[in-house]
């Protein structure tokens, strides 16, 4: 009895080893969830539905977007680190979601290393200051004289800032911009980038911060002007200075990179991955990313995982300096 009991644990053993990469091998044979914790619209919409539609015809499986935004991002966020370990949910993440929330929620409701595997990074983009055509200023380093023309005159009145929310990139560039410079600003949080846009074209704000998906089509149109990048000079916008060339020490690149939940069997994380890495080598995605400001860079996920890690603590130093906190 006991060598036959032996006997099958073993054969039950062998067979689950065989048919694990079988299995494996079979996936995708449904449609995959593509979660994108950012509202419709936006860059990172725009740029998730772009993934989506390449994925799909490499995956031969619909990608299939579901929008869910909400408290930067880490609505979202939570959703897929919570989503069964299965290949059938991915998510397009960015720094806010996975560098910032924990720098700015003490009791965020996930670990953005410990719950999920990255597939790779998708490419670098920059945050650019905007504002409506009849905005006095025409870049940063006016903005600022003005602001402090007006402080030293008693007549200042915070210029008020727009973001995707409190605790996301683009609030941290306008807190970055207050702390150092020392003119006042009030942030003012937006659901989404396309909203912001709107009402700066509808002077219905002063200024807004935006991804560069969403600025670079309407700065090149007219329609907006860019007064500086909180980042590094974007190729899509190249007659943009940064913050650091108009006297703003900062200097952070936004990244964007796909994540699944951290269990995931590593046969399908490395055929995702794989998916992914080709999708970027397509010229004409690479140059679609590159018109949405998007500096396409395929890394691999333990490399976007150990960057996340080393830059974790540098922006839990930033939130702290500049006294950003969601809890």
């Amino acid at each position: 009895m006991k060598t036959t009991l032996a006997a099958a644990l073993l054969l039950a053993i062998s067979t689950a080893s065989i048919a694990a990469p079988d299995n494996a091998a079979d996936y995708p044979d449904r449609p995959i969830r593509m979660l994108l914790p950012f509202s419709a619209g936006g860059g990172g919409d725009i740029l998730g539905r772009l993934l989506a539609e390449r994925l799909s015809a490499r995956l031969r499986q619909p990608v299939v977007v579901e929008n869910k935004p909400g408290a930067a991002g880490t609505i979202g966020t939570h959703a897929v680190a919570t989503a069964a370990a299965d290949g059938y949910t991915i998510m397009i993440g960015g720094m806010s979601t996975h560098q910032l929330a924990p720098a700015t929620y003490a009791k965020l409701p996930y670990d953005p290393l410990r719950d999920f595997q990255s597939l790779g990074a998708i490419g670098s983009s920059s945050i650019v200051m905007v504002a409506s055509n009849s905005y006095p200023a025409n870049n940063l380093a006016e903005t600022i004289a003005m602001a402090r023309r007006q402080m030293a005159q008693g007549q200042a009145a915070p210029i008020q800032y727009a973001s995707w929310g409190a605790g996301s990139t683009g609030h941290f560039c306008g807190e970055v911009l207050r702390q150092k410079t020392g003119i006042a600003m009030q942030h003012v949080p937006y659901k989404g980038t396309s909203q912001i846009i709107t009402d700066i074209l509808g002077n219905h704000i002063a200024v807004g911060f935006v991804d560069m998906v969403t600025a670079t089509p309407f700065v090149k149109e007219g329609k907006v002007k860019a007064l500086a990048v909180c980042t590094r000079r974007s190729p899509s916008l190249p007659q943009v200075p940064s913050y650091k060339e108009q006297g703003v020490d900062f200097d952070r690149e936004l990244n964007w990179a796909a994540y699944v939940p951290a269990k995931t069997p590593k046969p399908i994380v490395d055929k995702l991955s794989a998916a992914l890495e080709g999708t970027l080598k397509e010229p004409e995605v690479v140059n679609k990313l590159l018109s949405l400001g998007i500096s396409a860079r395929y890394l691999s996920g333990a490399e976007q995982q150990a960057i996340n890690a080393r830059d974790i603590p540098i922006w839990k130093e930033i939130a702290r300096q500049a006294n950003i906190s969601l809890d």
